[in-house]
C-alpha cells in the first residue's frame, strides 16, 4: 500500500513546505528542489502528477498491506539521480545525509528526534517502477507547469528548435573478436551458476582452464591485429584459426552438456534458456570471426552486433572529429523559447530527415508555432513542403546548392536571425548531457528510455528552479530597497 505524500506529521518532522531555498547557491540541486517544491505545494500541478503515478505504480494494487515508499519520494529520488548525474550509491547518500532533500521528502527530523533512513534496494527498486510512457507523460506537465512559471500567454505561440545528438549506451568499444569472447565467458558462467548449485554435474572440471584459454587467445589476436611488422597476415590468420577452433569446441561441448543439466527448479530452466541465448550468440561470433578473420569477408553492416548485453545499440559515424563514432541511439530534442525541452524521440536506425513528419504530427497537434529551426540535416523537400502550411517562419536550411529562389529565402533578415538563434539548442543538448545524457549506465533498452525521458524531466525542472530563484531574489531586493 502506497500512498500520494505522508499527510499526517509525526513528532519532530520539519514540514515540506517549509524546505528552504538558498537563493544566492547556483548549484543544479537547489534549482532542482526549488521547482520540485513549487510543484508540491501548488495543488493544480500537484494533482496531475500524483494522478500519472497512481496510474503507473498503484494501478491493480490492492489498497491494503505494507506502506511502501510514498510516490512523492519516488519522484523526488528518481528527478534528483539525473539532475546530479549520479549513481545509485550517491544517490542512496544524498537521501540519508543532505537536509534539503529529506526535507523535501518529507523525513527530515528537528534536532532531537530519531532519523529515517532508506535503505539502497528499497531506492533501486522504486525508482525502477516507472516507465518511458510515464515518464513522457510527467515531462508533459512539467513544460505546462514551466510556461505558467515563465508567464507564457495561452495566445502566444512558441519558438521551436530542434536538433539531434547521440546518447551513449554503456558498452565496450565491439570488435568481433573480444564480441566472442564476451559470449564465451558468459556461457562458462553460466555453467559455473549450475557447477556450484550441483557440484556433481560431470565433464567441467577443467572449466578454469577453458576459460583461461580463450582469454589468452583473445588478447593474443588483439595484439596480433594492432601490431605491424612482417608477416602480420599470416600471424592474424594463425591467431584467428587458434581462437575459433577453441571457441567451436567449447559450443560442441555446451550443446551436449546442455541436455544432462537439471531443471529441478523454475530458476534452473531459467539459466538453460540464458545459456541457450548466450550459445546462439556465440556461434554467431565464431561465424563472423572466421569470415573475416580468416576467410577475408567484408561483414555487411546489419549482420554486425556491437554488444552482446545492450543488442539495441548502434554504430554511428558522426563525421566530425572527436569521437568520430559513437555506441549508442540518435536522440532528437525540440526546445522552444524558454529552453524548455516540450519534445524527444529516440531514433531507430532513422536519419534527421525521416523523423520530421511524425514529429510535426506529434508537436502542431499539442502546441501553437510561430517559428520552427532545424539544421541541414532535417532537410527534404517533402519535409519542407509539409511544415511551410503550417509554420510561418520555417528555417530549414537545404542541403547543397541552392537555387536563385532559395538563395533569396535563406537571406532574409529573419530567416539568418532566427538560424543564427538555433545554435541555442548546443548549449541545451551540452546541458542535457551534464544531466547523464553523455553515457546511458542501466542496462537494458526500456531502462535506456527511461533513463533518457528522466534527464529531460529533470533538465526541465532544473531551468524552470532557476526561473523561480530568479523571481524570488528579485522580490527579495525590491523588498529591501523599499
Amino acid at each position: 500500500m502506497r500512498k500520494r505524500f505522508e499527510p499526517q506529521f509525526i513528532l519532530g518532522q520539519l514540514p515540506i513546505e517549509e524546505t528552504r531555498i538558498p537563493l544566492k547557491c547556483r548549484a543544479p540541486l537547489v534549482a532542482l528542489v526549488a521547482a520540485l517544491k513549487k510543484l508540491y505545494i501548488t495543488p493544480e500541478w500537484n494533482e496531475k502528477i500524483f494522478m500519472l503515478l497512481e496510474q503507473k505504480i498503484l494501478s491493480g494494487k490492492k489498497k491494503t498491506g505494507r506502506y511502501g515508499m510514498n510516490l512523492w519520494q519516488v519522484f523526488v529520488l528518481a528527478q534528483t539521480r539525473l539532475s546530479l548525474n549520479c549513481s545509485y550509491d550517491e544517490l542512496h547518500h544524498i537521501s540519508n545525509n543532505d537536509k534539503m532533500i529529506r526535507q523535501l521528502m518529507g523525513v527530515e527530523a528537528d534536532y532531537g528526534f530519531e532519523d529515517f533512513e532508506f535503505e539502497y534496494q528499497n531506492i533501486l527498486d522504486n525508482v525502477g517502477l516507472l516507465d518511458d510512457q510515464t515518464v513522457r507523460e510527467l515531462n508533459e506537465v512539467i513544460v505546462s507547469f514551466g510556461h505558467e512559471v515563465f508567464k507564457k500567454k495561452d495566445t502566444e505561440a512558441l519558438a521551436l528548435k530542434t536538433d539531434s545528438f547521440v546518447v551513449e549506451s554503456n558498452v565496450h568499444f565491439p570488435t568481433d573478436y573480444n564480441l566472442l569472447w564476451d559470449c564465451s565467458r558468459k556461457c562458462l558462467d553460466t555453467v559455473d551458476i549450475f557447477l556450484e548449485k550441483y557440484p556433481k554435474i560431470e565433464g567441467w572440471r577443467k572449466i578454469d582452464n577453458w576459460r583461461n584459454e580463450l582469454k589468452k587467445m583473445m588478447r593474443n589476436l588483439g595484439f596480433a591485429n594492432r601490431s605491424g611488422g612482417k608477416d602480420k597476415e599470416k600471424r592474424v590468420l594463425k591467431s584467428a584459426s587458434q581462437y575459433v577452433e577453441k571457441a567451436k569446441l567449447l559450443s560442441t561441448k555446451i550443446s551436449k552438456s546442455i541436455q544432462d543439466f537439471p531443471t529441478q527448479e523454475d530458476s534452473d530452466l531459467f539459466q538453460i534458456l540464458e545459456l541457450e541465448r548466450f550459445k546462439k550468440l556465440l556461434d554467431k561470433h565464431i561465424d563472423l570471426v572466421e569470415r573475416r578473420l580468416i576467410k577475408g569477408e567484408v561483414i555487411p553492416h546489419e549482420e554486425k552486433m556491437f554488444s552482446i548485453f545492450e543488442q539495441y545499440t548502434e554504430w554511428i559515424t558522426k563525421g566530425k572529429l572527436n569521437p568520430a563514432v559513437e555506441l549508442g541511439k540518435r536522440t532528437a530534442i525540440t526546445t522552444d523559447e524558454f529552453h524548455l525541452i516540450i519534445d524527444y524521440k529516440i531514433m531507430e536506425n532513422e536519419s534527421d530527415s525521416e523523423i520530421v513528419k511524425e514529429l510535426a504530427k506529434r508537436v502542431l497537434s499539442k502546441y501553437k508555432v510561430g517559428s520552427w529551426s532545424f539544421d541541414k540535416g532535417f532537410w527534404h523537400k517533402d519535409n519542407k513542403a509539409l511544415l511551410k502550411e503550417e509554420i510561418a517562419k520555417l528555417v530549414m536550411p537545404k542541403k547543397g546548392k541552392c537555387n536563385q529562389q532559395e538563395r533569396l529565402e535563406e537571406t532574409d533578415r529573419i530567416f539568418v536571425r532566427l538560424r543564427n538563434k538555433h545554435s541555442a539548442i548546443e548549449s541545451n543538448i551540452n546541458e542535457l548531457e551534464h544531466c547523464g545524457l553523455n553515457r546511458c549506465s542501466d542496462r537494458g533498452y526500456e531502462h535506456f528510455k527511461r533513463y533518457i525521458g528522466l534527464a529531460v524531466c529533470a533538465y526541465n525542472l532544473k531551468r524552470i528552479g532557476r526561473r523561480l530563484i530568479q523571481i524570488a531574489r528579485a522580490e527579495q531586493e525590491f523588498k529591501q530597497a523599499a
